[in-house]
């Protein structure tokens, strides 16, 4: 369950280099959000970040993604540092923030027409991903018309036909139930599967943390740091049958002694 040996820097996708953010006072003092975190993300790899709440998750993603800038520290796509990293992830977040006036098509189309592409054509691309994973028959409905878990997969799908070559998936499935959340957990693996983009996913759930991932860090309470990491070991393709394995109970039991110590602290912050 230990890190396995790494591979060599070649093969990294992505490399967070002793990073910090540190806000700007607020009623008298700064807020450090993350300290001196440091991994790498090997290419078309499945990672995962679980962290107790308010550990920094959401804030190193927004840093990824370009959206913020570190205070300390450096990002390196490649192996090279970018002065815009925009281009090379796409984001997802927890709620779907589809535009209720337009159709579940348009709505996929619009990161393209934000890039520039014209409505025509981005229309075309959005619809030839929805039939490519078999959802172009609700292309022509709107929002308020599907269910939270099919919104989600619409998000995706919003996030997918951009073409970034990083995914950044913050908690999409939080706010499911949990019948909900196992299915589009298989569904996510199995679009995973297809597309094999390399993955960065942010969780505090512990079975969805180890189910999707070939590799976990586990995430301190605030300010947030990098406490451990682990492989998973479990063969691909997986359904949640793993769940009631032996085996995934042990790595689950190892998990949540690593992060109970620190939720309890997170606890006593927010107290």
């Amino acid at each position: 369950m230990i890190s396995q040996a790494l591979p060599s820097a070649v093969e990294w996708r992505v490399q967070v280099q002793n990073v910090s953010k540190e806000f700007p006072p607020a009623l008298g003092s700064s807020t450090l959000a993350i300290s001196n975190v440091s991994f790498e993300v090997r290419n078309h790899e499945f990672l995962t970040i679980v962290g107790p709440s308010g550990c920094g998750k959401s804030t190193l993603l927004n840093i990824l993604a370009g959206l913020a800038q570190p205070t300390a520290g450096t990002i390196l796509v490649d192996g090279v540092e970018h002065a815009r990293r925009t281009p090379f992830f796409g984001y997802m977040f927890q709620k779907d923030l589809l535009l209720p006036w337009r159709t579940i098509v348009d709505n996929v189309a619009l990161g393209l027409e934000v890039q520039g592409v014209s409505k025509a054509e981005a229309r075309r691309e959005a619809l030839r991903v929805l039939e490519r994973f078999k959802l172009a028959r609700f292309g022509d409905r709107y929002p308020v018309q599907l269910s939270v878990g099919m919104r989600q997969r619409v998000a995706l799908m919003r996030t997918l036909v951009c073409d970034r070559p990083v995914l950044l998936l913050d908690e999409p499935f939080g706010a499911l139930d949990a019948l909900t959340r196992s299915v589009m957990q298989e569904w996510l693996l199995e679009t995973w599967m297809v597309e094999r983009r390399t993955v960065i996913f942010i969780t505090h759930d512990i079975d969805e943390s180890i189910f999707l991932s070939d590799r976990v860090l586990i995430m301190s309470s605030h300010p947030g740091r990098i406490k451990g990491e682990f492989r998973v070991p479990f063969a691909r393709p997986r359904t949640h049958e793993c769940l009631a394995t032996p085996e995934f109970t042990e790595l689950k039991r190892y998990v949540l002694d690593q992060l109970y110590d620190e939720s309890v602290k997170a606890f006593q912050d927010e107290a």
